[in-house]
């Protein structure tokens, strides 16, 4: 029998990655997302969201249900990323591998399916398409990430061996608070790290969801009021935490490098060269300002007492 569609496993596969969240929110790249990485971009996820009366996503306002999530996931796999592997791939495909080949392009777009791992794939050459896969597509925004990075692994593990999630819990999975102390959590420990540099004390930076660090991300929460309060490190929290962090990286590295670069330029030309490299360090940390005014929106915001709106 032809495999054409995802099996169950394969859709909770992609929803351990992709996060479930039922309000909206910032993906790391600013794209307004809820759900199952339901964005605005898609035409099969403006057209369910419609059927519901949502025609705009606005973080932290627009809401959905469980069941409407579970409902919008179905019809937008059925009617734009099976297709797209069905069309795209060899007639005898595992059923693993029309799972892995899902989640792949439901994280990078139907596009994928043109691309070298894919076309590795249909030459027959299934290993070096599965080491392609693997080893490539796990940026965003000119960065890699660790989450694309793992879930790319996984993702040929998957393709390859049938290899259903990896020894780590995925992204997508929220992180509730344990009474008992756990086994270190990478994701548990980045959001430590980024929560003790925001000024919000989570405790040990060890990796344990303990109640000291569910505390910490509810302070965290309820300084960004388009979050849900609720102490659980879920995809939308995990994210906002993440832009944080890189926007104050962006401030700093790139008003200082350009800094440097102007100011070397102007010593060599016989200008002043430390009024040109603060005029410019002072341009590059406005711009990424601008770039990044829902954050100082919000915390301006916060600080009044008033609603925080992105």
């Amino acid at each position: 029998m032809t495999i054409t569609t995802t099996s169950s496993r394969g859709r909770a596969f992609v929803r351990g990655h992709e996060g479930n969240p039922l309000t909206c929110y910032l993906d790391p790249v600013k794209v307004p997302t809820i759900g199952t990485g339901f964005t605005m971009r898609s035409a099969a996820v403006r057209r369910e969201l419609a059927k519901i009366g949502i025609t705009k996503l606005v973080p932290g306002k627009t809401k959905i249900t469980a069941a409407q999530s579970d409902a919008i996931f179905a019809a937008v796999l059925a009617s734009e990323f099976e297709p797209a592997v069905v069309a795209k791939s060899p007639a005898n495909r595992t059923q693993w591998q029309m799972d892995a080949s899902a989640s792949a392009i439901y994280n990078l777009g139907t596009g994928a399916m043109d691309w070298q791992w894919a076309n590795l794939w249909r030459s027959g050459q299934v290993k070096a398409a599965a080491d392609y896969l693997g080893t490539h597509y796990n940026t965003a925004g000119g960065k890699k990430l660790k989450g694309l990075v793992r879930r790319r692994l996984e993702e040929a593990n998957l393709f390859r061996l049938g290899i259903y999630g990896g020894t780590a819990k995925p992204e997508g999975v929220p992180r509730e608070a344990s009474p008992e102390k756990t086994k270190s959590d990478p994701v548990v420990k980045e959001a430590q790290e980024i929560l003790t540099s925001k000024g919000f004390n989570p405790g040990a930076i060890d990796g344990w969801m303990g109640e000291k660090t569910r505390d910490a991300i509810v302070a965290y929460q309820k300084a960004h009021p388009h979050l849900e309060a609720d102490g659980i490190l879920g995809p939308a929290t995990l994210t906002q935490l993440r832009r944080d962090a890189a926007a104050v990286k962006e401030a700093v590295t790139k008003g200082a490098g350009s800094a440097a670069g102007s100011g070397a330029l102007a010593f060599a030309a016989g200008l002043p060269w430390g009024w040109v490299a603060a005029g410019v360090a002072v341009a590059v940390v406005a711009w990424v300002a601008y770039r990044n005014r829902d954050l100082i929106v919000r915390r301006w915001n916060t600080w009044r007492g008033k609603e925080a709106v992105v």
